[in-house]
């Protein structure tokens, strides 16, 4: 079954490039929603107010929609434009490039209420004593909110993670050969659809696996020398 009349390799191929985007979209999923958290509990109106805007928009446009108007519509638009301008640009994108920055983007509007809930979830009572030892507000940031902020935003960054592999498969729209894509080849191909999408379901059902093993590994990681209750 797994050879899938040789189309086997493709279905692994593919599987290698779904985490590839995946762990790519993470990363800027993690640093946008950092810097976006930062913002909303900055005190500052103009940074509160683009960071809220930020995660109201993205969380409620479909991921599928902001995919295709990345890839289709942003390049038609630039051209349009230079247009008018009286230059003729082809402007392509790149497959790969589109969907991890879009997917990153996306699922960094969901990370930044993350990282806000356990920025939130660090004792006032570890902030002032920093500051009673004459921490300043960075040194406080980086030796003392930072390091237990982590603890606090495993469990839901875990869960942007599941949700964000997942939708790597709406990618397959823009033509990237990731794991969706090339089972849909390979159905095509061998015209065994029902094989070729339950093989990939497995291989996206093992990845989840291994993900929650990883993650609950980090909770203990991130938990050790916490007192329980």
């Amino acid at each position: 079954m797994f050879d899938l009349q040789g189309y086997g390799h493709l279905l692994l191929d593919g599987a290698k490039l779904t985490l590839a985007v995946g762990v790519g979209a993470m990363v800027i999923a993690i640093l946008i929603g950092l810097g976006a958290s930062l913002c909303k509990l900055s005190g500052i109106a103009v940074l509160t107010g683009a960071a809220g805007v930020y995660t109201t928009v993205i969380r409620g446009i479909p991921e599928l929609v902001l995919i295709l108007l990345v890839y289709y519509g942003a390049p038609t638009l630039i051209q349009d434009v230079l247009k008018l301008m009286g230059m003729e640009v082809y402007v392509g994108v790149n497959p790969f490039i589109a969907g991890t920055l879009t997917i990153g983007f996306i699922y960094g509007a969901f990370a930044t209420e993350v990282f806000r809930g356990a920025f939130l979830s660090v004792p006032k009572g570890q902030i002032e004593a920093a500051r009673a030892y004459g921490m300043g507000g960075v040194l406080t940031f980086r030796r003392v909110i930072l390091p237990q902020m982590w603890r606090f935003a495993i469990p839901g960054l875990g869960n942007v993670w599941m949700v964000l592999i997942k939708a790597t498969a709406l990618i397959s729209v823009i033509q990237l050969p990731e794991l969706m894509r090339n089972a849909d080849i390979a159905a095509r191909s061998t015209r065994k659809p029902f094989t070729c999408y339950f093989v990939a379901s497995l291989i996206y059902l093992s990845i989840t696996v291994l993900s929650l093993g990883f993650q609950q590994w980090a909770e203990k990681r991130a938990a050790r020398g916490v007192r329980r209750a």
